[in-house]
């Protein structure tokens, strides 16, 4: 089981012991266009969410950006 801090609330994910950041956006429905995307304080690239991996005990942090006028 991996546990993590996912936006300042606590997860728990019982088939994982990890994971990457797209397969979080995809288990969480986390599906706006604008992400930014920190673990543990350093921010991931879109281009490596399929790469940049989630371990136990990660604090995530997954803000979406709204653009307004």
């Amino acid at each position: 089981m991996m546990k993590i801090k996912l936006n300042n609330r606590p997860e728990d994910f019982v088939d994982k012991s990890s994971m990457t950041v797209r397969e979080l956006l995809e288990a969480k429905n986390f599906t706006f266009k604008f992400l930014v995307v920190r673990i543990n304080g350093k921010a991931v690239l879109p281009n490596d969410y399929d790469k940049a991996e989630i371990g136990d005990g990660d604090d995530v942090k997954v803000i979406h950006l709204i653009s307004g006028g």
